[in-house]
């Protein structure tokens, strides 16, 4: 129909006047916007939602590998843990028996694997997945932990009373004269043989210990006691021997041998705590009882019969003139007693007069 009516319009001869035309040329524009309103268009819209829908969904791979230790041996039961940078999709595994892991569906990216496992350190590996990749991740080597051993570290006894003589073989009144038995730990540890000899030892030979004989000699000599002995160098030779083998065998029989015998420890326990009165009876017990290595007081047997022993011994090298077996018994009496005045200077006095005597805590220890 439009053909027809554009024929009218351009025949311009077939018709007497123009303006006929005119409005013939204006309906037929009207009658074809109908059609071309209704023709066929290309539409993009499928093409871009189907490239958008393929983003989406992109092509996923796998991720697997083996865990072994450092001798090459599988490890079964490993925790095998997939993380990814956004911490999205992680997914956690365990190896199987034959150590080996499997990640299924993964979506391409960088990723790393967390591996654990009871008795190894935490391990680590890291790659990147292409899509549709079947990623193998080489061999992760799990290290043995180093383990982790509490050890308490405790001395022995024999250890700690060591130590101790250590201490007392240190202490000295005002840093010269040595005070070696006397212990200023009233739960001190009870000392073996070998260590009593040790400490019977080290006073004997010490070089104080020659230097207060050779004093002792001389005031025998200028009282002229042991006259059997005589004047001049031999003489005071005679009491120095005399004096010193008193002292060393005192020592090594009241300090080491009977001690050892009969289980007693010849120390002095310093009390230092109390009143007066208290540590004066304390310091004068000790001369005649003593604290026995099973941590008990009992008669002071070692230090009796060792005083009676060295003064019977004594009667082999003094002079015939002086052997008197009642001036044995009376010098074990005074024995005693110069114990129970050297316990009370102990005390009282020395203790505030002796360079390096260590400090122990106060213990709970049982009175005589």
């Amino acid at each position: 129909m439009g053909r027809t009516l554009w024929r009218l319009v351009s025949s311009s001869g077939s018709l007497p006047w123009r303006g006929p035309r005119f409005l013939l040329l204006g309906v037929l524009l009207l009658c074809s916007f109908p059609g071309l309103a209704q023709s066929p268009q290309p539409s993009a819209v499928p093409n871009a939602t189907a490239k958008a829908q393929g983003l989406e969904q992109p092509s996923t791979g796998t991720i697997s590998g083996t865990v072994v230790d450092r001798t090459g041996a599988v490890v079964p039961g490993a925790r095998v843990k997939l993380c990814r940078e956004d911490s999205s999709f992680n997914q956690e595994v365990i190896s199987d028996t034959d150590g080996q892991f499997y990640f299924a569906g993964v979506v391409p990216g960088s990723f790393q694997l967390r591996i654990t496992s009871p008795g190894f350190t935490t391990q680590t590996a890291s790659g990147r997945l292409q899509g549709g990749e079947d990623y193998t991740v080489p061999p992760v080597l799990l290290i043995v932990a180093p383990a982790a051993i509490e050890v308490k570290v405790a001395m022995t006894p024999v250890e700690i009373a060591e130590a101790e003589i250590k201490d007392e073989e240190r202490q000295r009144v005002l840093g010269v004269i040595p005070n070696f038995y006397v212990t200023y730990n009233s739960a001190a540890a009870p000392l073996n043989p070998r260590q009593k000899f040790e400490l019977a030892w080290k006073s004997t030979i010490d070089p104080i210990n020659f230097g207060l004989t050779g004093a002792i000699a001389a005031i025998q000599q200028g009282s002229n006691a042991f006259s059997g002995y005589g004047q001049g160098a031999q003489g005071y030779a005679k009491r120095y021997a005399a004096s010193y083998a008193d002292s060393a065998i005192g020592t090594f029989i009241g300090g080491a041998i009977l001690p050892s015998l009969l289980k007693q420890d010849p120390r002095y326990f310093y009390k230092g705590t109390g009143t007066r009165r208290s540590r004066f009876f304390y310091a004068i017990a000790n001369a005649v009882i003593c604290k026995g290595d099973n941590g008990r007081w009992q008669a002071n047997y070692s230090s009796m019969l060792g005083s009676l022993a060295a003064g019977g011994i004594s009667n082999l090298y003094y002079p015939e003139s002086d052997r008197d077996p009642t001036v044995t018994l009376e010098n074990t009496l005074i024995a005693i007693g110069s114990n129970a005045a050297n316990n009370l200077l102990q005390e009282f006095v020395i203790r505030k007069l002796t360079r390096n005597a260590p400090t122990y805590t106060p213990a709970a220890a049982s009175r005589p």
